[in-house]
């Protein structure tokens, strides 16, 4: 099988390439990566990833990337601090255009890497697959979650494509900036609003059952680890005070941003390598 990932240089992407090559090797597959730049690519290269020059919201750049490919892995996606504009072209647009090329190049695969954001919040319960996004919670009308949620509907209704989806919680580890990044954030938060997040390694180990499990077509995954932290436990992990305010803020739904993984774990055998970020921080992996 020949795989084509994009996104592979970013702080997913090339956490995921490496797990991912050493997969491909046990049974034969080879990887091709779509990038812009190929000097970025390079650290994969070396492992045996196949490189291929081009923009992902280029038509002729993504025909020619899945020629002869057999399942395509979506990485790429466009979101903190960049325009609605660009985060609806890359995240709905390219992803859509990718999805028909795929299916006009007779490719048999194809994983989108989408996020947990799409839920909204309001349930009273952790999200299951199965639900419609609400119009409550943070991110509300925000346009990553908005056109996530739109790459995966279109992509599904797309005839002749085995389409699975893995939505992502706030991943993190391995030398990723999210983690101290999310104190910004969080000094808004009250100090009992919790974040799900998700370890790379984890990451890798649920797109990769994603990818190569069988009779998965039109299924959706929510990839997650076991225990979401707290805000004030955020803080106190990047080594720095919570703000003194976040002891008195409310929170409006305690489920917001909260997913079950009962389906990953049943279905596909998940099970998380760091169950919490404190799993991970005794184990030096993050």
């Amino acid at each position: 099988m020949r795989i084509l990932v994009t996104g592979a240089t970013g702080q997913v992407g090339r956490r995921f390439v490496p797990r991912l090559m050493q997969q491909a090797g046990r049974g034969g597959d080879t990887v091709r990566l779509l990038v812009r730049d190929e000097a970025r690519a390079e650290p994969l290269t070396r492992l045996g990833a196949e490189a291929v020059a081009g923009e992902l919201r280029d038509g002729a750049d993504v025909r020619k990337a899945v020629d002869g490919v057999d399942a395509v892995v979506n990485i790429a996606a466009s979101f903190r601090g960049v325009p609605d504009e660009e985060a609806w072209a890359v995240n709905r647009d390219a992803a859509l255009d990718l999805g028909r090329a795929a299916v006009e190049a007779g490719v048999h695969r194809f994983v989108q890497v989408s996020t947990n954001l799409v839920y909204g919040a309001g349930r009273g319960r952790p999200a299951v697959e199965d639900d419609q996004p609400l119009s409550g919670g943070r991110h509300t009308g925000a346009a990553y979650p908005d056109s996530k949620w739109a790459a995966e509907t279109g992509l599904l209704a797309l005839d002749g494509l085995d389409v699975r989806i893995g939505r992502l919680a706030f991943v993190y580890g391995e030398g990723d900036p999210h983690l101290a990044q999310v104190v910004r954030w969080a000094e808004e938060w009250a100090g009992h609003q919790r974040l799900q997040m998700v370890h790379h390694a984890d990451v890798g180990q649920g797109l990769l059952r994603l990818l190569y499990a069988a009779g998965l077509a039109g299924r959706t995954y929510n990839i997650a680890d076991d225990a979401p932290v707290s805000s004030v436990e955020l803080f106190w992990l990047n080594g720095v005070e919570p703000p003194a305010e976040a002891a008195g803020r409310q929170v409006e739904d305690p489920w917001d941003g909260i997913v079950s993984t009962a389906r990953i774990r049943d279905e596909l055998g998940f099970r998380p390598i760091h169950p919490s970020v404190w799993t991970a921080r005794d184990a030096g992996a993050l």
